[in-house]
Order: C-alpha cells, then sequence, then structure tokens
C-alpha cells in the first residue's frame, strides 16, 4: 500500500489478510491469479464468506446493514483482496440494486430484497442495455403495459452479464411515449424464474459467456415490484449509473493485470530494458494519480453525497490505464502469447499446454477487455458528459 497507514489502519489491514487466508480456498485464489473463467459458484464461495462477516456489502453505511468503513477502508479493501487474488465481487447485488432499493424502494422491498444481497443468496443482472439502445439509453423500447395491478413486458435486453445465473434483474421499460423520452421510463425488478423470460447465451471474442441476450414475452411484473413512481425510472437510472462507472473504476483489477506485466518482464527479461521502464513508470504514476481521485471520490459517497461528473473522468481513466497495461503484457510476451488454450481459460486445467504460465492467457484477457471502454458507458459519452458538465460546453 502506498498511503501513510494509522495504526488502526493497519489494524484493518490485518484483519482483512488474516480472513482472506482463512476463507479464500486456494484453488480459487490460482484461478484468479492465472486470469481463469469463474464459475457462480467460485464467485458464491468468496462472497456467501464476505457476507457471513458482514463485510460483502462494505460500500453500505452502517444503517442500511454495511460495515459502515471509511473511504479509506474501502479502498484498502478492495487493494487488499486484490493483492490476494480474491475474486471480484459481481457488483448487480450490492453495488447498484442494493443502493437503488435502499434510495428510492418501499419498505416492503428493503425487507424483501436487501437481506439476500447482503448474504448473496440471490443472484442480479441489469436490463438496461437494447439492440437499439445502447449508450443512447433515453431510447429504449421495452414496453411495460399497466393492467390493474400487473405490469405486462414485451422486449428485449441484450449484453446482459450473468443472466443465466440471476434469480432477479432490475430493468428499465417504457411505460409511455409522452413528452420526453426519459419520463416514459419505469424501474422494475423482474423475477428471472417468471413464464415468458428466456436467455439466450452471448460467446465473448475470448470463448467465455458472461453476456446473454434476454428475451421478454408476455412477462407478469407486480406494481408492487416498481421502484419509485411509474415514469421516474430515469432518476433512478442516472443514480445507479455514477454507481456503475465508480465500480468499474475500482483500481484494484488494474493493480493484479500491473502485477502480471512485471512478472511477464522478468521472465522475459525485459524489465531492465529502458524503454520498457520509462513506460512502466508512467503506469504507476498515472495509476497513483488514479488511486487518489477515487479515495475523493468514495470518501464523497461515504459522506451521503451522490457521486458526480467526476466520475467519468475516473472510469475513462481507469479503462484506458487497464487497457494499456494489457497491451504492453501482450507486447511483452510476444509469440508465446499467440496460442488459444481453451481449456486453460475455462479452468477446465490448471497447466497450459501451449505456452508458459504468464504469457498463456495473455491475448484472451487483453481482446476480452476492450469491453471496458464500452461497458457502464463508452468512452464517448462519458467525455460528452464532461464537456457539458464540468467545462459547461
Amino acid at each position: 500500500m502506498s498511503m501513510n497507514l494509522t495504526p488502526d489502519d493497519r489494524a484493518f489491514c490485518d484483519e482483512v489478510r488474516a480472513f482472506v487466508a482463512e476463507n479464500l480456498p486456494a484453488s480459487l485464489a490460482r484461478k484468479v491469479a492465472n486470469d481463469q473463467s469463474l464459475t457462480k459458484q467460485d464467485y458464491l464461495t468468496w462472497q456467501q464468506a464476505l457476507g457471513r462477516r458482514g463485510w460483502l456489502a462494505y460500500t453500505w453505511p452502517k444503517n442500511a446493514g454495511g460495515p459502515g468503513w471509511s473511504a479509506v477502508q474501502q479502498f484498502l479493501f478492495e487493494g487488499l483482496c486484490a493483492e490476494l487474488n480474491a475474486p471480484p465481487i459481481v457488483p448487480f447485488g450490492t453495488r447498484m440494486a442494493g443502493p437503488i432499493i435502499r434510495e428510492f424502494g418501499t419498505d416492503w422491498q428493503k425487507k424483501r430484497f436487501l437481506e439476500p444481497i447482503r448474504q448473496s443468496t440471490e443472484w442480479w443482472c441489469q436490463g438496461y442495455s437494447e439492440p437499439s439502445a445502447g449508450s443512447d439509453l433515453a431510447s429504449l423500447a421495452t414496453r411495460a403495459e399497466r393492467r390493474g395491478d400487473t405490469y405486462v413486458v414485451n422486449g428485449q435486453k441484450i449484453w446482459t452479464s450473468w443472466a443465466h445465473h440471476a434469480d432477479w434483474m432490475f430493468c428499465l421499460v417504457r411505460t409511455s411515449r409522452e413528452d420526453r423520452p426519459q419520463k416514459g421510463i419505469t424501474f422494475l425488478l423482474i423475477d428471472m424464474r417468471s413464464p415468458g423470460v428466456d436467455v439466450q447465451p452471448i460467446r465473448a471474442i475470448d470463448g467465455t459467456h458472461s453476456y446473454n441476450s434476454v428475451f421478454l414475452t408476455d412477462v407478469e411484473v407486480p406494481v408492487s415490484h416498481r421502484v419509485g413512481e411509474e415514469g421516474q425510472g430515469w432518476t433512478c437510472a442516472k443514480f445507479l449509473l455514477s454507481l456503475e462507472r465508480l465500480d468499474n473504476a475500482s483500481a484494484g483489477f488494474i493493480k493484479r493485470a500491473l502485477n502480471k506485466l512485471r512478472t511477464a518482464a522478468e521472465k522475459t527479461q525485459q524489465a531492465d530494458d529502458p524503454v520498457f521502464q520509462s513506460m512502466l513508470a508512467d503506469v504507476e504514476i498515472r495509476l497513483r494519480a488514479l488511486e487518489l481521485l477515487g479515495v475523493e471520490v468514495l470518501a464523497s459517497a461515504s459522506e451521503g453525497r451522490a457521486p458526480g461528473p467526476e466520475v467519468s473522468a475516473i472510469k475513462i481513466r481507469s479503462a484506458e490505464l487497464f487497457q494499456f497495461i494489457l497491451e504492453l503484457t501482450v507486447q511483452v510476451c510476444g509469440y508465446a502469447s499467440l496460442p488459444y488454450d481453451g481449456r486453460l481459460l475455462q479452468g477446465e486445467t490448471s497447466e497450459p499446454a501451449f505456452a508458459p504460465s504468464y504469457a498463456a492467457l495473455a491475448a484472451p484477457k487483453y481482446f476480452n477487455r476492450r469491453a471496458v471502454s464500452i461497458f457502464g458507458g463508452t468512452t464517448e459519452i462519458q467525455k460528452n458528459i464532461i464537456a457539458k458538465r464540468v467545462l459547461g460546453f
């Protein structure tokens, strides 16, 4: 850690390390360290251990069932988990659905949904993007028609991460076409076991499966599962997008990628090359700046203030930095990164068949993570937000 830590901070770090050592299976840590694809059970093993300790919803305040950690503690926790090869926490429950329900949900919704989210006993997915509504989310066409105490939903969502594992989807639907497009959007919680929900896989370029298309045909959703008022879903959406961009900007996965780059450079005798050293120094400086800005935003969020447009700047820089590190790793590994080892990537074996371990999955990781500058709001959209809300253009 690169911060001046107090004795309490150091004690906190010791507590986190001890917890990880006791609760993270070595086989799972190896899969994370090797960039292998994780199963749903892999994620649940770690998340439910955190839930039992009361740490899964670590960004939540104490009065909402979270640990009430400071911004520094949240930062330290993320960094230590990355350093110790813990799986990333799937964000759709604790970082998205949970905060939305806390902020805008009814008492019944809070009682029904928040505890399973804190314990990771229910899995969530996000029903936002559509084939013709990605960055221009307000043009979404999935329709919800109210019939008494039920909404009947028809439409399609796409790029829905982990929908094939999900118990619930938080979903934006159109309930009106009057006035501005944003005013006709409503926020629903949809049971993925409902008749009419059809999940179809989308394979990523590296052959892994996390994305899906979700087809909704006459899906009945109780009005009691609407979050906020009808037509006010855009308010929920904007609140959640800021949280999503902050989550995508976490420095933990960047640190892990940087460590793998260093390992590859050492194995290929490029660590002492002056050109490489210059690029590595540039990466470390940019990462330090990103971390400092991230702590400031976390501190603001811990005090109850919603993330502002500065989150867009963090999201852009983190995506660019992460992708640059992965590109450097492929360059350092050279031809050794080219063979495709599907069994290793899918976690069916822990022994690379075609390349050294430091290079075996460098290319699949590079190609898959081109998506980082798209999901959570494309880089172009983030620049538009900064131009409008920060620079006043």
